[in-house]
Formats: C-alpha cells, structure tokens, sequence
C-alpha cells in the first residue's frame, strides 16, 4: 500500500478512536507512526488518562489481536511468551500461546517486573 493510499485509512482510525479518546489526538497519530513502523511506542503517564483504554479502543477499530499483561513482581518469562502444556487425556504436549503472541500487547505496571 503507498503512503498516499494509506493516508486516508490511518486518518479514519484516528478519528474513531478519538470518538473514544477525547483529547489526545497526537498521541494516537504517534502510536499510528510507531505500529506502521512496525515498532514499539511506550506510554508513560500518570495514572487514569486512558492509557489502556487507548490501546484496546485503536486495537479494536484496526482489527488488532489484543491483549494485556499485567506486571507483579512474580510474573514468569512463560506468563508471557507462553508454555507447553500436557494434555492428560491425549498424553500430548501443546504450546499454548502467551499474551506476547497479540498484534497489540499492552504491558501495565512494567515497573512491578522483576529485575531479572
């Protein structure tokens, strides 16, 4: 898609998550940004200012996978990226997927994470 096409598109998320969002137009065009650049965009603010509330709304009018990890000091790197589980029935092992495997992941309270 060239930018000119994408242009109009981009513009159309924008505006229907700020029906959603009230206020914070800017920053949904640097989120914009950073998902076309097929980067990350941290979001750091006091608390209550719709932070996740942004995330879900811009996955939900994209058509994102979503989903959200909360961070504690006793999250595990499985809690995240996933884990074999055995199936008692079958006998069988299968990855289950962790919340890293959404389009859009929101990782809350990253400073509760352990050091390690």
């Amino acid at each position: 898609m060239t930018p000119a096409a994408a242009a109009p598109l981009i513009r159309a998320i924008v505006d229907e998550v700020s029906k959603a969002v009230v206020g914070k137009r800017a920053v949904l065009e640097l989120i914009m940004a950073g998902l076309i650049a097929d980067g990350h965009v941290l979001l750091d603010d006091v608390p209550g200012v719709a932070k996740t509330l942004t995330a879900r709304s811009l996955a939900q009018v994209a058509g994102l996978s979503y989903s959200r990890v909360q961070f504690t000091p006793d999250v595990l790197p499985a809690d995240i990226t996933g884990s074999t589980v055995l199936d008692l029935t079958t006998r069988e092992a299968h990855f289950r997927e962790g919340p890293i495997f959404a389009s859009l992941v929101l990782a809350d309270e990253i400073n509760r994470a352990p050091a390690k």
